[in-house]
């Protein structure tokens, strides 16, 4: 009786390889794994690894021509067409990558509430109640608040859940009704709502209409922060987000970070006492420049109008800053500076150095 060859894994042995592969960095053994499941035959998982692997080394034509095969293969396939939305969403095809995007709700930890209201679709809003729902991290919701102005302008009797550390900030600033999402919350009944991470999608965004102006402000003077050019930093981002190892700052780079050549102040709450991000606008509002990793700072200070340099790791980078770009269209005063090598943080901020070093003696100077 003819038996499998000697050392021969069957593909569910070799998606397992694959899958535990890419869950500690191993690509490439992790694409060669995928290549031999579908040497035997297509299986849409091994398309779908593959897929992951090939958009993380830039090869962006590949990731999606192995995505759109695993929807030919399994069209309901939430996670992939999740996962084509974010890559079309990086090369700044939001037309289409934010429809994809809602596939988001299929996922156990993305649903949606069971509110008894219809969900707006992107119909007219003007006379309408509109509630906007939270969804995923503070730097999305910050993100996503600039389009609160918008219904608004569009007459919807806008109301915005947030998060209780963005409430003080969001009441000062948008100029609508803003509850707290914790425990029991109460609100008239809405005509409608939305998810926060379908804005854009409802809107028609594109990065050419992105409305890219200020919309939030610090309430009140902050702290007296002493003499000198000012740079608040971030290190690091919440440990729990599933990129933090890429994107926060190992401990030698970060201790880097906190020496360069400036009057540098920690932005971390547990150093300046912050309660929320009202106090936090309040800090940043007194500083001459930001420069933190893929954190909620960057997007607080996009949103403020205030010079900020945010560190890019090579690996897992959100679709939000795209591909290879310096400059942001979601906020202008962004600059962005990338690692060109996996974890080589020290030439990143070998150029963060040298540009601060340009730029602080210009400050002083008044040019």
């Amino acid at each position: 009786m003819n038996g499998p060859a000697p050392g021969a894994r069957s593909p569910q042995a070799l998606l397992a390889a694959a899958r535990a592969a890419l869950a500690t960095g191993r690509q490439a053994e992790a694409e060669r794994c995928c290549r031999r499941v579908l040497e035997h035959g297509e299986v849409a998982e091994a398309y779908h690894l593959l897929a992951g692997v090939q958009a993380g080394r830039g090869e962006v034509a590949e990731a999606e021509a192995s995505y759109r095969r695993v929807l030919e293969l399994a069209p309901g396939a939430g996670a992939t067409r999740r996962a084509l939305a974010v890559l079309l969403l990086s090369l700044g095809r939001y037309e289409e990558g934010f429809a994809l995007f809602e596939a988001r709700h299929e996922l156990p930890q993305m649903g949606k509430p069971d509110l008894p209201f219809p969900e707006w679709r992107g119909e007219p809003v003007t006379g309408r109640r509109l509630l906007i729902w939270p969804e995923q991290g503070f730097g999305d919701q910050i993100m996503f608040a600039r389009f609160a102005a918008v219904l608004k302008g569009q007459g919807a009797d806008v109301v915005v859940l947030c998060r209780p550390g963005l409430v003080r900030l969001f009441e000062a600033s948008l100029g609508v009704e803003v509850l707290a999402a914790a425990g029991a919350v109460e609100f008239p009944d809405p005509d409608l709502w939305v998810m926060t991470g379908s804005l854009a999608a409802r809107l028609g965004v594109t990065p050419q209409t992105i409305p890219a102006k200020p919309y939030l402000r610090a309430t009140g003077r902050g702290p007296d922060l002493g003499a000198g050019f000012k740079v608040g930093f971030m290190a690091r981002g919440n440990p729990e987000h599933e990129n933090d190892a890429n994107r926060s700052l190992p401990a030698g780079a970060a201790a880097r970070l906190a020496g360069l050549p400036a009057h540098m102040i920690d932005l971390d709450p547990a150093a300046t006492g912050a309660r929320d991000f009202a106090d936090t606008a309040a800090i940043l509002d007194r500083l001459h420049l930001v420069i933190c990793v893929d954190t909620a700072v960057a997007h607080l200070a996009g949103a403020m109008g205030k010079p900020c340099w945010v560190l890019l790791p090579a690996e897992g980078v959100d679709w939000r800053w795209m591909r290879e770009r310096t400059d942001s269209p979601w906020y202008p005063t962004l600059r962005l500076y990338r690692q060109r090598t996996a974890g080589d943080w020290e030439a990143v901020l070998d150029r963060v150095d040298a540009d601060l070093r340009a730029l602080v003696p210009k400050a002083r100077s008044g040019s």
